[in-house]
């Protein structure tokens, strides 16, 4: 029998676990080294998990930045995104625990912008590829809840920003008390901040951030209106 309210959260020494850790709430979370959960093990998820008995999983591990590790390295992008996600499933379902996925909004095409939940995805990068990978798999398993997120770190770490890339960067700390409000909930949830270029974002916190403009099909494909519709997410929190 799970635990009401017990969560088990991979990726525990990444950049957001640590302002999750920091977050008081009805949710006892907790965090399995490497060596305790190997998502990349069945039987060690199934161990860990069979003992733990915990009401969700938290699915926050694996490769992320930088984003040039995905196109050098596939086969560590594969294993860890998509097969270590699948793994987990696997387990999840096989047990009845609810599996939480930390998805990313770069999934949309980013070609047109306001992107909803359901309207098409194609990634532009391998990142994005890996991640979608990753969802496949949760979309299967439907004790779930599929997060397109787009975060960043407190303070923004760059010297320069794109005055005309449109997306929704919210911050680690303010994801947070986001996610404890809507972990209940199963399906597909956009989750960001308020739709802007990156350098009006970054401008409000370090007014030293230079302006630099990004070229139409650049050759990092980087899409100029990656942005998310977020009145799903609005409606859920009661702000309208």
């Amino acid at each position: 029998m799970v635990v009401k309210n017990k969560i088990v959260v991979t990726g525990g020494s990444g950049r957001f676990a640590q302002s999750l850790k920091k977050t008081r709430c009805k949710y006892k979370f907790i965090y399995p080294t490497k060596t305790q959960l190997n998502i990349m093990n069945l039987k060690s998820i199934r161990k860990y998990l069979n003992t733990t008995k915990p009401q969700s999983v938290l699915h926050l591990a694996g490769l992320s930045r930088p984003m040039i590790q995905h196109e050098k390295n596939i086969n560590r992008s594969i294993n860890l995104n998509i097969i270590g996600t699948a793994n987990l499933v696997n387990i999840c379902s096989e047990l009845k625990i609810k599996l939480i996925y930390f998805s990313t909004s770069y999934v949309y095409p980013g070609t047109k912008g306001n992107y909803k939940e359901y309207d098409g995805v194609l990634p532009w990068n391998n990142y994005a590829w890996s991640k979608l990978g990753g969802e496949c798999a949760v979309q299967m398993y439907k004790n779930s809840l599929i997060l397109r997120v787009c975060m960043t770190e407190k303070p923004f770490v760059h010297e320069k920003a794109f005055a005309n890339v449109k997306l929704n960067f919210i911050f680690h700390d303010e994801l947070t008390k986001i996610l404890i409000k809507i972990l209940d909930r199963k399906g597909i949830l956009n989750i960001g901040g308020q739709s802007r270029t990156v350098y009006n974002f970054a401008k409000k916190y370090n007014n030293k951030v230079k302006k630099v403009f990004i070229k139409k099909n650049n050759q990092s494909n980087f899409p100029l209106k990656p942005f998310m519709n977020l009145l799903k997410l609005k409606k859920l929190l009661g702000r309208i």
